[in-house]
């Protein structure tokens, strides 16, 4: 797919040659580019659109007719035209550890006879941990929009874009195309996606793609290109927020206890070269947090309250950590065979390595009985954790049936004397089981009998069948 998008991309800058802009020109024609020639070198690193060109013999100023010679055959793929960007806005909202990112932009259709109409291809390059949220597009005499339709919705199938319209080019790029659009034509689009704020170090940054390449910018010496970056941060609670770096000439507007809202807008020759890059910390050396509620609308087909409860460390860099007591329960049986089994051997492994030596842990492995790593719990040192590796790989074996109940009785039973440390079970296993209603109120009978004390359990269920039950 990338390779495709990169050779499409390039047969449209060559293309791209045919447009006669005038004498009235700000820059100069599209270069090829010749030091990368790699794929990735043609993926977007900004918003961007793109005609799409089966007919080359279409390609031209759609103002200023130009003598063409006659092009022969088509584009298969069809070649990608960079269309010219009039003016683009990004506004980021961000909430605790997640970002909304608003971008609205002008794009004109500079590459297509006024006589003739393509369809267009959006993309939107975001974090790896984006998730698209809505595109809207006006022109002339239509619109379109994205929604969220149910499998089992009775829509009119004749007004929606087939599957093979939308999706992601790679995890990084969402593209989206827009149909037959008439050469000369304005596109306003709206699009909107979350992303994760990272936290590393007691601080919080954040990375919009908003690179755009030269051959975006309009030609025309008298076209207005105005970019515009609105930034608001809402932490959540009254504390201090204090910028740290920034990519772009951010102008503080407004401060308050935990809100700051920060502009950018400038009249520009070309469009942002740069990545809009912003990090922040927040000046409290204690723990904060709060809690958030939610009802759903009376639309909402669960009408369960929701709540977020969030939690910051403070930047102290002296308090000690809780002590734990950590029993693994581990599903060996034979539907784990192969990958499943695998993927959990390495995560087990990882987890691990992520104890404090005064920590302490066992392992349980279960099918239709049980296998122990050790009769007790034991410290996490370098030489048991190196231990546990080794008993993981030769007695991780998948076979045999699944009773889930027994390792649990025996893992709470193991936890049955914590007294200064914090006591987790996790279990992992990848099916439904005809006994799990009993298993549930089994412990949900132990927890209540332990009060504070009980063990916190922590269930991972590994692909499609462990969901499957409506139980």
């Amino acid at each position: 797919m990338v390779d495709v998008f990169g050779k499409s991309v390039e047969d449209g800058l060559k293309l791209s040659k045919r447009i006669y802009f005038g004498k009235d020109r700000a820059v100069s024609p599209p270069k090829q580019v010749a030091m990368e020639k790699a794929p990735h070198s043609y993926l977007p690193t900004a918003p961007m659109v793109y005609a799409e060109i089966f007919d080359p013999s279409m390609v031209d100023n759609p103002d200023i007719p130009s003598y063409q010679p006659h092009v022969h055959g088509r584009c298969d793929p069809p070649a990608l035209i960079p269309l010219q960007m009039n003016g683009i806005v990004l506004e980021a909202e961000c909430y605790l550890d997640t970002m909304i990112v608003t971008v609205t932009g002008s794009w004109r259709v500079h590459c297509v006879m006024g006589s003739r109409s393509c369809d267009c291809r959006l993309a939107i390059p975001m974090s790896d941990q984006g998730s698209i949220l809505g595109v809207e597009v006006d022109v002339a005499r239509k619109s379109f929009c994205t929604r969220l339709a149910a499998i089992d919705e009775k829509i009119d199938m004749e007004k929606l874009a087939k599957a093979k319209d939308g999706g992601f080019l790679i995890p990084q790029i969402f593209t989206l195309t827009i149909p037959e659009i008439d050469g000369g034509s304005n596109l306003s689009i709206k699009v909107r996606w979350s992303q994760k704020i990272f936290y590393t170090d007691g601080q919080f940054s954040l990375k919009i793609p908003f690179s755009f390449p030269e051959y975006v910018t309009p030609a025309g010496k008298k076209i207005s290109k105005r970019e515009k970056i609105q930034l608001n941060v809402n932490y959540g609670t009254a504390t201090e927020v204090l910028c740290k770096t920034t990519s772009h000439p951010l102008k503080e507007i407004r401060r308050q206890a935990g809100n700051l809202c920060f502009l950018y807008e400038a009249d520009v020759l070309t469009w942002s070269r740069t990545d809009f890059n912003f990090s922040y910390t927040v000046a409290s050396s204690e723990i904060s947090g709060g809690l958030l509620l939610q009802s759903p609308s009376v639309h909402d087909f669960d009408q369960r309250d929701l709540f977020c409860f969030y939690l910051f460390p403070g930047n102290h860099q002296h308090r000690k950590a809780f002590k734990k007591e950590v029993v693994f329960v581990v599903d060996i049986s034979g539907s784990m065979k192969g990958r499943p089994l695998e993927n959990v051997k390495n995560g087990l492994c990882a987890a691990l390595s992520k104890l404090n030596p005064e920590d302490s842990f066992n392992i349980i492995a279960f099918n239709g009985e049980t296998y122990l790593f050790s009769s007790s719990l034991e410290l996490a040192t370098k030489e048991t954790i190196e231990n546990a590796s080794q008993w993981i790989s030769i007695n991780f074996i998948a076979g045999g049936g699944t009773n889930i109940l027994l390792p649990l009785n025996q893992a709470m039973e193991m936890l049955s004397n914590t007294r200064d440390s914090i006591p987790l079970i996790f279990l992992i296993t990848d099916g439904s089981v005809e006994d799990e209603r009993h298993i549930c109120d089994v412990m949900k009978s132990n927890l209540t009998n332990r009060g504070s004390m009980a063990p916190r359990i922590f269930s991972f269920g590994i692909g499609s069948i462990c969901s499957q039950n409506p139980n």
